[in-house]
């Protein structure tokens, strides 16, 4: 089955590609357009953090669950909407942690993360598709499968990784990780109903810069550009 997605993902997940449930989720997703239904991200975007952070680039993954469902939100990188999209509740209270975190930190006045992606943070939601106005619309279709192999790949075939997660969902994603091999960082969801049990100074970014640090690699610039700039 042909799939466009980084060539260096590709060589790693090619097998993944001709596996019975890849074959029926790709069917479940023709047929939802067949039916006339708006998908989410665009077509071209739902590989967008594989394009973005190749395999051996990686440094860092956040594990969200779904594509934001909203117009013009979602574009493949788990917690970022699209520039000129107003910031989802989430988003603000990451932007917050960092405000804490870093006393530098200017909050950015658009939501897209993808410098975080070039510099190595794969940005993985666990389902990469959703039907337009219903979260949660394409869970259980084959995407976790897919994702679950993704964390496993890495946590095999690489050393060093820093996994961040947050919620009871993306911690639930701890068994796939190999931790004598990488690190791991568990906290509360950034969401706003659960920000506040254990979210808020967790000190995630920070300690992501300093492990990175340790092993002589370059920290993550977290620093959002905004659109004007």
């Amino acid at each position: 089955m042909s799939v466009q997605i980084e060539e260096s993902w590709k060589e790693v997940l090619k097998d993944e590609f001709e596996k019975d449930y890849m074959k029926n989720l790709r069917a479940f997703l023709q047929n939802e357009k067949l039916q006339g239904k708006t998908i989410y991200p665009h077509g071209k975007l739902i590989f967008n953090a594989f394009e973005h952070t190749p395999f051996h680039q990686v440094k860092v993954v956040i594990i969200g669950q779904d594509p934001y469902h909203g117009y013009k939100q979602a574009h493949g990188l788990s917690f970022s909407v699209q520039k000129g999209v107003a910031l989802p509740p989430s988003l603000q209270n990451i932007f917050k942690e960092l405000q804490h975190e870093f006393k530098d930190f200017k909050y950015p006045s658009n939501g897209d993360l993808s410098p975080w992606a070039d510099q190595g943070v794969l940005l993985l939601n666990a389902t990469l598709t959703v039907e337009a106005g219903k979260a949660g619309s394409h869970q259980n279709k084959g995407w976790e499968q897919f994702t679950d192999q993704v964390i496993q790949v890495l946590s095999e075939k690489r050393t060093g990784i820093i996994f961040l997660l947050w919620g009871r969902y993306a911690q639930a994603k701890a068994s796939l990780i190999d931790q004598s091999k990488h690190h791991v960082l568990v906290s509360a969801h950034p969401s706003p109903f659960s920000a506040n049990s254990g979210f808020f100074g967790n000190d995630h970014f920070r300690k992501v810069n300093e492990i990175l640090e340790k092993e002589g690699k370059a920290g993550i610039d977290w620093q959002i550009q905004d659109s004007n700039q």
